[in-house]
C-alpha cells in the first residue's frame, strides 16, 4: 500500500459513510442504479430518488421490461435524463445478453450504454472486489492537489497522467473500501471550493496542502462564455387539460414530455396552426424562466393560449397527449416544465 492508500483507509475506518443504501450490500444491480445516479449529482440528492428507483424496479429484469416512460418520470428533477435513458438500455441487454447478470470483465462492462472506466471500475470494485482504480471528480481533485498536477485534468495528457496516480494509490486489499474512501474525502473534505485541509488524512504529505495553493488544484478548464438560447413554450389548454408532446429521443430533454415550442419571434397562431391543425388564442406570455444546462444556458418564455377549435382540436397519439392538470399520470417531464405544469394547475383551478 502506498502512504496515501494505508493513512486514507485508517480515516475511512473513524469517518467513512457506510450507511449509504447502496452499500449495505454487494448486489451488482443496486451498485450499478447508484453509481449511474451519483454521476455529476450530490449524495444527499441521489439517496431519495436512489430509493424511490429500487423500490419501483428491484430488480434488473423489473427494469428492463419496464416502460421507458416510467423510468424517466422517477427521473424527473435528477437532471442528465440521458443517465435515465441509457439504464434502462442497459437494463434489456444484461438480460437479453447476460441473463441478468453483470459481466465481470471491465471491457465489456465498458461497453454498455451510459458506463465508463470509471463506473465500470467502482461497480466492478463495490461488487465484486476486482481491483480497478477509478478516477471521478472527486479523485481527480485528490490527486491533483496531493501530488500538484497542473493542466486541466479534461486534457488527454493530464487525465492519464491521472489515471496512472490513481491505479499506483489503489491497493489490494480492501479495494472496496479504499473506493468509497477516496470518494467520500473529496465529498466531504476535499471540497472544491472550501477544502477542510485541517480535517484532512493527507494533508502533511498533500503537495499543494505544503505549497499553501490547494484552490489552485485542479486547473479550471479553459473559459468560454456560454451561450444563450431562446424558446416560447406554448401551454395550449383544451376542457381536457393542456397539450404534452414527447420529444425526440436525442438532444436535450430526449424522450421527454414538454410544451410546443416556437422560436421567440414566431407567429404563435401560425406556427400551431401548420403544425398540429389548431387553432389557438395565445394570452400573455409569463415571466422568462432560465434553464442552465451544461454548455448553454435556454431562455424560455412561457406563453398559455386557449384552444378556439371545436372538440379536443387534436387527437391524442402515441407522442401527444392532453395532460390532465387535476389527475396527471406519471410520465418523464423536464424539471421547467414541471415547475409550469404546477403552475398552470393553480392558475387555472385544476
Amino acid at each position: 500500500m502506498t502512504d496515501l492508500s494505508v493513512r486514507l483507509l485508517s480515516w475511512y475506518d473513524q469517518h467513512g459513510r457506510k450507511d449509504l443504501p447502496w452499500r449495505q450490500h454487494r448486489d451488482p444491480y443496486r451498485i450499478w442504479v447508484s453509481e449511474i445516479m451519483l454521476q455529476q449529482t450530490q449524495v444527499v440528492t441521489v439517496i431519495p430518488y436512489y430509493q424511490r428507483f429500487v423500490a419501483r424496479f428491484p430488480t434488473v429484469e423489473i427494469l428492463a421490461t419496464a416502460p421507458l416512460d416510467e423510468v424517466l418520470h422517477l427521473w424527473t428533477g435528477l437532471g442528465y435524463y440521458a443517465r435515465g435513458r441509457n439504464l434502462h438500455k442497459t437494463a434489456k441487454i444484461l438480460v437479453d445478453l447476460y441473463d441478468g447478470e453483470f459481466p465481470l470483465e471491465i471491457e465489456r462492462v465498458c461497453q454498455l450504454p451510459g458506463i465508463g472506466r470509471s463506473t465500470a471500475g467502482a461497480i466492478l470494485a463495490f461488487a465484486y472486489g476486482q481491483r480497478h482504480a477509478i478516477l471521478d471528480g472527486n479523485v481527480k481533485r485528490i490527486l491533483t492537489r496531493y501530488h500538484r498536477v497542473s493542466g486541466w485534468p479534461g486534457r488527454r495528457s493530464v487525465e492519464q497522467q491521472l489515471w496512472e496516480l490513481a491505479d499506483r494509490n489503489t491497493p489490494h486489499k480492501r479495494i472496496a473500501d479504499y473506493t468509497q474512501a477516496i470518494m467520500d474525502l473529496g465529498a466531504t473534505i476535499c471540497r472544491r471550493l472550501d477544502p477542510l485541509c485541517d480535517a484532512c488524512p493527507l494533508s502533511k504529505q498533500c503537495a499543494a496542502y505544503r505549497r499553501g495553493d490547494p484552490h489552485a488544484f485542479p486547473t479550471p478548464a479553459p473559459r468560454r462564455d456560454k451561450p444563450a438560447k431562446a424558446v416560447s413554450m406554448v401551454m395550449i389548454r383544451n376542457t381536457h387539460g393542456v397539450l404534452l408532446e414527447r420529444r425526440p429521443a436525442t438532444g436535450i430533454w430526449g424522450g421527454l414530455w414538454g410544451f410546443p415550442e416556437c422560436a421567440p419571434d414566431a407567429d404563435i397562431p401560425a406556427t400551431i396552426r401548420a403544425r398540429y391543425g389548431m387553432i389557438v388564442a395565445p394570452e400573455p406570455g409569463w415571466d422568462p424562466i432560465r434553464h442552465s444546462f451544461t454548455h448553454f444556458y435556454l431562455h424560455i418564455t412561457p406563453v398559455p393560449a386557449k384552444l378556439v377549435t371545436n372538440g379536443c382540436g387534436i387527437m391524442e397519439t402515441a407522442d401527444l397527449v392532453w395532460y390532465n392538470l387535476l389527475y396527471p399520470d406519471e410520465r418523464g417531464l423536464a424539471a421547467p416544465v414541471q415547475s409550469l405544469l404546477k403552475k398552470l394547475s393553480k392558475s387555472y383551478g385544476a
